[in-house]
C-alpha cells in the first residue's frame, strides 16, 4: 500500500473504512447503505469524491465511532468517550439508556439465541451495580498497560469489554472499535487498509462461539487470542480482495503511465478499470465523456492503435471495446 500514489492511497483508505463501518453493523444484523457510508466518510476526511449522496444520522453515527477510534487512536479511552460513541450509534432512541451504563431495569443483561421456541442463554453479563467498578478497572488497565504485545492488547481489550457488556445495546460494535483503536495504535498509523470487522462478518459463527466459550469458561483466554490472531491474519489477506480494483488501477497506470492521454480518455479508462458493467461502445463513451459521437470514435481508435484498448469480438452496430491485457 505504501507503494501506491497518494491519490490511490486515499481511495484505498476510503474503501477500507467503508467496508469496516458496513460490516461491523452487519454483524449485529443492521444493514446500512454502502454509498451513504462512503459519502459520510469522504466528507469527514475531506476527500473530493464524485457522486456523493446524502447520509443519515445512523450512518453518520457509525462512521463517527469508527473514525474517532482510529484517527484519534493515541488519545486515551474514557467513560465520556465511550458514552459519546454509544450516543452516536443510537441517535434519537428513547427506548433504552443512551450514553450511560445500563441499569438492568428490564432484568439481567443476557445474550440469547434467536429461537423463540427454545431460546438459549449464551452469556449473562455482570450485574449493573458492578459496572462502575468493572469499567474503571478496564479503563485503568487500558491506560497503564504498556508491556503487553499491542496486538494481544487489541484482542484482550475487545474480549474484556464484551464480557462486561456495559451498554443496553451496541456493545459488539464498540468492542470492535476499541480493538481497531488498539490495532491502529500498534501500527502507529491512522490510515486503514484492512477491515477486521469484514473478516469477523465472514467468521461470525466462530466469533460468537469463541466469545461464548471464553465467557463461560475459567477465563483462560488462550483460545480467544489464537482465534483473534488468525482472524487478523485472514483480514490482511482479505484486504487484497477488497482493494483489488485499487491495486488493478495502480498496476494499469504503472504500465501505461507514459501514455499521452486527453482528459476524456483518462476518465473512461479509469471507469473501465473500476469494473465497468456491460460493454463500452462509442455511444456510451460519448455519453460518459460528454462529447460527440465522432470525438468518442477518434478517442477510441487512438487507444486501439496504441493497444491500450482492444475491439471485442463481433462488430457492426454492436462494436464494443475492452482494456488490453496488462501486467502488474
Amino acid at each position: 500500500m505504501e507503494a501506491l500514489g497518494f491519490a490511490l492511497q486515499k481511495v484505498a483508505e476510503l474503501e477500507s473504512r467503508t467496508i469496516e463501518a458496513l460490516k461491523t453493523s452487519e454483524i449485529e444484523g443492521e444493514i446500512l447503505a454502502a454509498d451513504k457510508i462512503r459519502s459520510s466518510i469522504a466528507r469527514r476526511l475531506g476527500l473530493d469524491i464524485a457522486g456523493l449522496v446524502p447520509s443519515d444520522r445512523r450512518v453518520d453515527g457509525i462512521v463517527e465511532v469508527t473514525l474517532d477510534a482510529t484517527t484519534r487512536c493515541a488519545e486515551p479511552l474514557s467513560a465520556e468517550r465511550l458514552f459519546r460513541w454509544h450516543a452516536a450509534l443510537f441517535p434519537g432512541r428513547d427506548d433504552m439508556t443512551i450514553g450511560a451504563w445500563r441499569t438492568d431495569k428490564q432484568g439481567p443483561m443476557q445474550v440469547v439465541s434467536d429461537s423463540l421456541s427454545s431460546p438459549k442463554v449464551h452469556y449473562e453479563a455482570p450485574a449493573a451495580e458492578r459496572l462502575e467498578a468493572d469499567m474503571a478497572a478496564f479503563l485503568d488497565w487500558d491506560a497503564r498497560e504498556t508491556t503487553l504485545d499491542p496486538i494481544l492488547k487489541a484482542a484482550v481489550s475487545h474480549l474484556w469489554f464484551v464480557l462486561i457488556h456495559p451498554f443496553d445495546d451496541g456493545n459488539g460494535r464498540i468492542a470492535r472499535a476499541i480493538a481497531d483503536r488498539a490495532l491502529a495504535h500498534s501500527e502507529n498509523s491512522q490510515r486503514r487498509f484492512y477491515s477486521m470487522s469484514a473478516q469477523i462478518r465472514v467468521d461470525r459463527g466462530e466469533y460468537y462461539r469463541e466469545l461464548e466459550m471464553t465467557g463461560k469458561g475459567d477465563l483462560d483466554i488462550t483460545n480467544w487470542l489464537r482465534w483473534f490472531l488468525a482472524c487478523l491474519d485472514r483480514a490482511f489477506d482479505g484486504a487484497e480482495n477488497s482493494l483489488a480494483v485499487v491495486l488493478r488501477k495502480d498496476a494499469f497506470w504503472k504500465t501505461r503511465g507514459g501514455e499521452p492521454l486527453n482528459p476524456r480518455q483518462s476518465l473512461i479508462l479509469n471507469t473501465l478499470i473500476d469494473e465497468f458493467k456491460g460493454k463500452m461502445t462509442t455511444k456510451k463513451w460519448a455519453v460518459l465523456a460528454k462529447c460527440s459521437h465522432d470525438t468518442a470514435l477518434r478517442d477510441i481508435q487512438d487507444l486501439v492503435t496504441r493497444k491500450v484498448l482492444v475491439q471485442d469480438e463481433g462488430g457492426g452496430r454492436s462494436t464494443s471495446y475492452s482494456l488490453a491485457p496488462f501486467g502488474a
